[in-house]
């Protein structure tokens, strides 16, 4: 088994990804924009003979086969046909071998299918949209499914919908560049910097739609920017002028995950962005960041990030010298 990627590195990873004939362009479009400009060299390749037709009514052209396979640290399925049709042998072979010579493999939506095909799914946990998440179940019950969330980082990646793609390329860019360059990215597309994978796919209202929406935001960013105090939902939920009832389905609505847990979330990011940017000891990194103690600190990170915050910030500061 593949050993995940969770410490920043600056090495130029190659990373292929893999377009198909009557692809979506939105699809294939996730990985480019959240890897073009943070220094990977990015190939499109492909089993099927150029041009490729797509949804979008053009055509694409395609300069790499699936040979790219073989020299990739990271392979991307985008996306798969909507009807889920069986993949080609061809490709499921060369996936086979990306993963068994240590290739991170990574499928985003219908991506899952191939991937479930190829075996590469068997026994671990892995998702895809949740529209389709019965007939995946159902054609490779050896996969672990988790239907709810947005997406799985367990050796193989796998995610929901487009959105959930573009949560999921930021994860990876996360572990391989480090908080500030994902949340870099995030900023040029406009999108949340973190979403963790545990979070809900299906989010009710997911843009303010009222004038307790905007209150509520404004109560989110507020915690964001003191993330080194005490929260109470009663305290949180009076600031939002709603009862604490209100304020917790309205939580979750919003973002898909519990309160207590989207802090804890907030607060992990805030500290990877404190150890890759200061020399701020390891103490005064858990106190800013709302741990209060760095034993908490090193227990929260182990449990998110797999690692300790001495050993991600000497792996980024390595790294980047």
């Amino acid at each position: 088994m593949n050993t995940p990627m969770n410490t920043p590195t600056s090495r130029c990873h190659r990373i292929a990804v893999i377009a198909f004939d009557g692809i979506t362009p939105f699809h294939l479009s996730v990985p480019g924009m959240v890897f073009r400009d943070a220094g990977f060299e990015l190939k499109i390749c492909s089993a099927d003979p150029s041009p490729l037709r797509t949804t979008g009514g053009f055509d694409i052209t395609v300069q790499h086969s699936l040979r790219a396979l073989s020299h990739a640290d990271i392979v991307i399925l985008p996306t798969w046909h909507d009807d889920c049709r069986p993949a080609p042998v061809v490709l499921l072979e060369a996936l086979k071998r990306a993963h068994k010579r240590g290739a991170r493999i990574v499928g985003l939506c219908l991506g899952a299918f191939p991937l479930a095909e190829a075996g590469l799914l068997d026994g671990r946990s892995a998702t895809t949209h949740w529209s389709f998440a019965d007939l995946l179940a159902e054609r490779h019950p050896a996969v672990a499914l988790d239907r709810e969330v947005l997406y799985v980082d367990d050796d193989v990646l796998t995610s929901a919908g487009v959105a959930a793609g573009l949560d999921c390329c930021l994860h990876l860019l996360r572990q391989l560049r480090g908080a500030e360059a994902a949340n870099h990215v995030a900023r040029q597309l406009v999108v949340a910097p973190h979403r963790q994978g545990g979070q809900a796919q299906f989010i009710e209202r997911p843009v303010p739609a009222s004038g307790s929406d905007d209150r509520f935001a404004q109560v989110l960013d507020w915690v964001n920017r003191h993330l080194a105090d005490n929260h109470s939902i009663d305290a949180l939920a009076a600031r939002a002028a709603m009862s604490r009832r209100n304020f917790t389905r309205h939580f979750r609505d919003a973002t898909g995950t519990s309160f207590k847990q989207w802090l804890l979330n907030q607060r992990v990011a805030h500290a990877q962005r404190l150890l890759e940017s200061s020399d701020a000891s390891i103490e005064v990194v858990a106190q800013e960041a709302g741990f209060g103690s760095a034993l908490s600190l090193r227990q929260h990170f182990q449990a998110t990030l797999r690692t300790s915050p001495s050993a991600y910030r000497r792996q980024f500061r390595d790294s980047a010298a």
